[in-house]
């Protein structure tokens, strides 16, 4: 995939079809340390270990859609060939965690991409998930939290223009402001 934000949606749509009802989302950024790591953690169905170590696995895949499940693998791919890791932790019943760790100035090294569009498709889809996304690097964080947003908004639904335009322009300013002020 040509933005590791394209990667985050695939594995978040995994979380989606898990039936999880809660999917978060982590990038944290150093440019300090020279890293980003990219973590997805839901409370779906989970797998088995046995599923975990076929889901690394390009031919494997549990979709009826199609026989190879390229996603995943090349999750994994894009942050080995940076000398980074990747893992998945996974427990039937509880959940799983999906996290990929790059070295970012490795040549190799994919752009994270369009991330807060990523959110805000994964919200504007799955209005009923809750999503708690958090980005940080080495001089600020900012987080959002749908549950939080639904104390507020009532019966109200995300996927509601409205609700969608406040989304975009807080993951806008909250990006500007965790970046120094430039996007």
């Amino acid at each position: 995939m040509r933005e590791l934000s394209l990667n985050v949606m695939d594995v978040a749509q995994n979380s989606v079809r898990a039936e999880a009802k809660l999917v978060y989302i982590t990038v944290t950024e150093s440019d300090r340390d020279d890293s980003l790591s990219i973590t997805i953690s839901d409370d779906g169905c989970g797998m088995t270990q046995e599923q975990v170590s076929q889901v690394i696995d390009p031919f494997f895949t549990t979709r009826t859609t199609r026989k190879v499940g390229l996603g995943v693998p090349l999750f994994k791919l894009s942050a080995e060939q940076t000398g980074g890791s990747f893992s998945i932790e996974s427990s039937v019943g509880v959940g799983t965690t999906t996290k990929a760790s790059y070295v970012k100035s490795h040549v190799d090294m994919t752009p994270l991409g369009d991330i807060n569009s990523t959110v805000e498709i994964l919200i504007r889809c799955n209005p009923d998930i809750d999503f708690v996304f958090t980005h940080s690097t080495d001089t600020a964080s900012f987080t959002l939290d749908t549950r939080e947003l639904r104390e507020v908004l009532g019966d109200v639904s995300l996927d509601t223009p409205d609700v969608l335009d406040w989304i975009h322009q807080y993951l806008i300013e909250q990006t500007q402001i965790i970046y120094g002020g430039a996007n």
